[in-house]
């Protein structure tokens, strides 16, 4: 008799006994009463259903994740004490407490630990990564994440492999953003400029800021878990930096490719300083748009052409009179600077003014007329201004005519050397002024919208002058080449490999590097003009370089100077530069003069040329493209091997963030969460406008509208990993990053579980044999780790941190947790059971949910039955129970240790907090390293356990488990264990269904299992639902009394109408005009894939209501 109907006889049994004796009724009225009653009980059910599904919460359904702390004082370095029992559940506060102090204490991150020295020969290998250095103002942002998660996971990684690792962290002054914050300070502070306070006492205020503020971001990345070796840390400006950067400028000069020179440049007004062609940012615009500038309280106009007309000299009279020559610019203050004006040499309009001037309204000068071939008649009147100081290919005309080059801007962006009343004016103060006099005297002649691109700086936000400006600049043709040249032989691997081409292409349009800056915090430039005491010799002008002189002392530089000018050194007279060099040249310099390049050492002779680089992709030709140029240059051999380039994270919904957005996501807040009050409250420290504010707030309103949750350091750089495909975007969604919050929940719990399960009597093998009797799901779950090894081992090699998160992930949720650990609950029981037939063995564990609730969980029923039918066993049983034990215990440590080991570069803390409670081998074997950091990884030649047999098999139960999962969902079934029959023709495998039927019951949540061949005409009974498992199986789950068929037919049909609706939207949508054309490719994709799962979910619907309408 199947369980429904021997459910149905006991109900009708209980309800016989309740019913009177008198009268006697007659078998059709008990049969009626029967039915009566058990409608009245179904009529309850429901009701009980209902007021469940209204109630608060239940343990099975997902709650905030709890905090609890770790409170035993461990002092800083200590270990931390592991003695005491693990958590119910899972909490980053506590799992990350003191380990950090303690891994640093101990030296495992430092390449000598476990070696004499760095020197010693390692068969292994060198594994040397050094950090981009952040800036000594930042704060941690999810780039610095980013970057950290990878570049830790490959150092833990190659130091678990055995490799000599290391991991090399510092930090850049950042020339401008430190002068920038500390002069604000200054100012707020004390009232004063930092001219009034001078260059020494400054630079003095600007190390009391750097001691008290530089070690924030150091900090912060030891909080994300970075492995680096701390003792090792550098600061840009320290002495042996400098010392390199003094010995590279000066062996660059020596060679030709560092000069001096008056040239065109961008320049910050804001900042006062240049600043490189790669530091300007290009806004386009597409018509008249205003922007804020720094130093003006109103936005100012741009795109627009404002044409206005220069007199032609002699128009006032005769046949010429009112003759003029209109010109139209975007930059009319420049005009003030004009020495000329071009026309295209066979434009018919103005073949007649060869050799005729115009005159400039407010100077009176006399202004060529130029026939030029670069004019374009086409633009315009075909007539332009040319103005050499303030535009490069005004420049390159003027040098051709040899006209002058008059720069109409000082430094701070006022103007100079011009008539009054626009001496002294601001620059776009000036536009405005000059455009009202033009009117005065009747030369405008109209306002144009005109399409430009605004250089800005990606420092200040300032709109970028072209001045002239004598500079340094290094010749980088040569060292272009050079670089391209190793990308094109192979010697330097780019990845991903599109961006090759990328390189390829700046370094054939390479332009000379400016590498001067009009700073104070800086390397001061080890150049000084020379003035010779000797009539003889004419003074120098500041751009000839015939007139500077490198050196690493001043000595050295008097030496050169007198030998070149043929004087005795008391003759020579030096002033050094005041300017300091660009931030980016000490940054090139640093994969080599961290190890205190140009003197020998130990450590430059291992870790140079380090392994890989691994960087954003936005700063390849920053800091990337400089370091492989000036490598080569000055060392001879490439800095690095192989590059790596990393995505740009952006929020969410794909836009970049920002603080006018409201989507910049600080990574402490990710890691320790935060309220939606919390993070208004950090927008009000900002310095947006009331109306950007006001945006800002809305923008963190629609996006985290509960705030962020605590998600902990392992979650959010597993996350990170994970998003991490070599492309060039990663859209953040935190509440991804809370999954995997949910995973590292999912891995404590099962942790929990095996360490119970191991006892504290347990010793492993030492061999990671199985000893006992291995069963089907050892076999199984041996093969899936030894697969899980091999995966990950291989896409870290590859940099396929998608791939090895996913092959982590996926061992540990849906083979370990999901599959292993509910099948061995009934062996493990049945041990426990036959070693104390009274009961008093150890209680089973619940099954494992990604929130640590227990499950209804067919496994603790099982268990159960099994734990009551072992009481009777005998002694031979009880033997085959226990070595069935041993193999699992022995499986489930194997599992545990090997899986903690490939989870231990992504997610440190937490492997670390249950790697240090597995049970040591017994002696003689010996003792496990101190520390999951320093432990061996697990590497294919150990595990290599992959068994075909094993896996199909289990296969084959998995696909019937799926089936039977899927049939329960669609019916609605969360209580209740109906019966199954499993229809197999196959009699091999009929024979394999059911030798897993324990499994197939445990993780179906079915009742008895029945398997049907295909001979002898086996039919399961009516009122089952069916689902085909495989070409090998289908599957039938009998519903008759477990469903309310009439109001299963409603629920189906609203779900039917739901789908049709749905679909309907979709196809509509999909079918519109310019959808292929406008509609983003990832979109479309996404949407197809949405309509595929109703029309399949539509199909399931179908066949059950129709299944349904058959129990009626």
């Amino acid at each position: 008799m199947g369980q429904a109907a021997m459910g149905q006889a006991a109900m009708g049994q209980a309800a016989m006994g309740q019913a009177a004796p008198p009268p006697a009724k007659s078998a059709a009225q008990l049969k009626k009463e029967a039915k009566k009653r058990e409608k009245l009980e179904k009529f309850q059910q429901k009701q009980e259903k209902i007021r469940e599904q209204q109630a608060p919460p239940s343990r099975r359904q997902r709650r905030p994740p709890g905090v609890v702390t770790y409170d035993l004082e461990t002092p800083p370095g200590q270990k931390k004490d592991v003695s005491v029992p693990l958590p119910p559940s899972y909490s980053p506060r506590y799992v990350e407490a003191a380990w950090y102090s303690w891994w640093e204490q101990q030296g495992f991150f430092k390449p000598e630990y476990g070696r004499s020295r760095v020197s010693e020969p390692n068969p292994r290998g060198v594994f040397m990564m050094c950090v981009p250095p952040p800036n000594v103002t930042g704060a941690l942002h999810l780039g610095h994440a980013l970057t950290s998660a990878i570049q830790d996971s490959l150092a833990r990684w190659h130091r678990m492999r055995g490799l000599t690792t290391l991991w090399n962290p510092g930090c850049d002054h950042a020339g401008i953003a430190t002068q920038v914050v500390v002069e604000r300070r200054l100012w707020r502070t004390r009232g004063l400029t930092r001219h009034q306070l001078g260059r020494q006492r400054f630079l003095q205020e600007v190390w009391a800021w750097k001691q008290e503020k530089g070690d924030r971001i150091y900090q912060q990345l030891r909080q994300l878990g970075a492995s680096m070796d701390w003792d090792r840390a550098c600061f840009t400006m320290d002495p042996k930096m400098s010392r390199a950067v003094c010995e590279a400028f000066v062996r660059l000069h020596e060679q030709g490719l560092i000069y001096r020179s008056t040239r065109l440049v961008h320049w910050s007004c804001a900042l006062r300083s240049a600043i490189s062609d790669i530091e300007v940012e290009k806004r386009e615009l597409s018509g008249r748009t205003l922007l804020r500038v720094p130093g003006y309280e109103e936005p100012v106009e741009f795109g627009v052409l404002v044409a206005f007309a220069y007199p032609l000299e002699g128009s006032g009279e005769g046949q010429e009179q009112g003759q003029e020559l209109v010109v139209a610019t975007t930059r009319l203050e420049t005009m003030l600077g004009d020495v000329a004006v071009a026309v295209h040499p066979e434009d018919p309009r103005y073949t007649h003014l060869h050799g005729r001037f115009v005159l400039h309204p407010f100077t009176g000068q006399r202004l060529p007329v130029l026939h030029d071939p670069f004019v374009d008649p086409q633009f315009g009147t075909g007539a332009v201004k040319v103005t050499p100081g303030h535009d490069a290919t005004d420049f390159e005309v003027g040098q051709r005519h040899r006209l002058p080059a008059p720069c109409i801007l000082d430094d701070e962006g006022r103007l100079r050397d011009v008539p009054p009343p626009f001496l002294g004016m601001p620059r776009f103060q000036a536009r405005t002024a000059v455009l009202e006099a033009l009117k005065e005297l009747g030369l405008f002649r109209g306002v144009t919208e005109n399409p430009m691109v605004v250089p800005l700086c990606s420092r200040s936000r300032d709109v970028l002058e072209p001045v002239l400006r004598p500079q340094w600049f290094l010749r980088c043709s040569a060292l272009a080449a050079a670089a391209a040249a190793v990308v094109r032989g192979g010697e330097l691997r780019l990845r991903p490999p599109g961006h090759a081409r990328t390189w390829l292409q700046w370094m054939d349009g390479i332009r000379d590097w400016c590498i001067s800056r009009q700073l104070w915090w800086g390397h001061r430039i080890p150049a000084y003009f020379i003035t010779i005491e000797d009539p003889s010799v004419p003074p120098g002008k500041d751009g000839d370089g015939r007139f500077w002189v490198s050196g690493r002392t001043e000595e050295e530089a008097r030496e050169k100077a007198a030998k070149r000018f043929r004087v005795p050194p008391e003759r020579v007279t030096l002033q050094q530069d005041e300017d300091v060099l660009d931030t980016w040249f000490s940054s090139g310099l640093f994969p080599f003069s961290i190890f205190g390049w140009p003197e020998p050492s130990e450590d430059l002779d291992v870790f140079y040329p380090g392994t890989l680089l691994e960087t954003g992709h936005d700063i390849l030709f920053f800091w990337v493209a400089r370091m492989v140029m000036l490598g080569l240059a000055l060392t001879g051999r490439l800095p690095f091997r192989e590059v790596y380039l990393h995505a740009i994270v952006r929020d969410a919904h794909g836009r970049k963030m920002s603080k006018s957005l409201g989507n910049v996501i600080d990574p402490l807040d990710v890691i320790h969460g935060i309220s939606l009050q919390g993070l208004h409250e950090q927008l009000e420290s900002s310095n947006l406008e009331p109306a950007e504010l006001e945006r800002a707030r809305e923008g963190q309103k629609r996006d985290f509208p509960n705030g962020i949750p605590e998600c902990g350091t392992d979650a959010l750089r597993f996350a990170l990993c994970a998003y991490t495909a070599q492309g060039r975007d990663i859209n953040l969604d935190v509440m991804r990053v809370l999954g995997y919050r949910h995973f590292c929940n999912k891995v404590w719990n099962g942790a929990r579980f095996v360490l119970q399960a191991l006892g504290g009597s347990y010793r492993p093998p030492p061999d990671l044999q199985v000893r006992g009797r291995a069963a089907l799901a050892e076999r199984w779950v041996r093969s899936r780790l030894s697969r899980a090894v091999g995966a990950v081992g291989a896409a870290m090699e590859e940099l396929d941190f998608p791939g090895a998160t996913t092959a982590v992930h996926r061992f540990w949720v849906y083979e370990l947790c999901d599959v292993y650990l509910e099948c061995v609950k009934p062996v493990l029981a049945r041990a426990a059971a036959a070693s104390d037939p009274a009961g008093g063995g150890e209680p089973d564990a619940p099954p494992i949910d990604a929130d640590g609730a227990a499950a209804d969980a067919a496994g603790a029923a099982d268990a159960a039955d099994a734990a009551g039918a072992m009481h009777a066993a005998d002694a031979a049983g009880a033997m085959h129970a226990a070595a069935a034990a041993l193999a699992v215990r022995d499986t489930l440590h194997t599992c545990l240790d090997a899986g903690l080991r490939l989870l231990a570069p992504f997610m440190p803390f937490l492997s670390e907090e249950l790697w240090q409670r597995l049970p040591p081998p017994a002696p003689p074997a010996p003792p496990p390293a101190p520390s999951i950091c320093v432990c061996p990884f697990p590497e294919p030649q150990q595990y290599c356990w992959q068994d075909e047999e094993a896996e199909a098999a289990m296969e084959f139960t998995l696909s019937i488990v799926h089936a039977l999962r899927s049939l329960r969902s669609t019916h609605g079934i969360t209580r209740g264990r109906p019966p199954c029959f499993l229809q197999v023709p196959d009699p091999s495998w009929a024979a394999l269904a059911g030798l897993c039927t324990p499994h197939i019951r445990v993780l179906g949540g079915v009742g008895a299992v029945t398997v049907l061949g295909g001979a002898g005409g086996e039919r399961p009974p009516p009122g089952c639902a069916v689902a085909v498992a495989s070409e090998r199986c289908s599957v039938h789950l009998l519903l008759k009394g477990l469903v309310d068929a009439p109001k299963e037919l409603g629920r189906l049909g609203a779900r039917r109408q739901e789908l049709a609706r749905s679909m309907e939207r979709l196809r509509e949508r999909r079918g519109g005009p310019g959808y292929v054309e406008k509609v983003p490719p990832s979109v479309q994709e996404a949407e197809a894939a949405k309509l595929a799962q109703a029309e399949a979910e539509l199909q399931k619907v179908l066949e059950a209501e129709e299944l349904m309408r058959k129990m009626l």
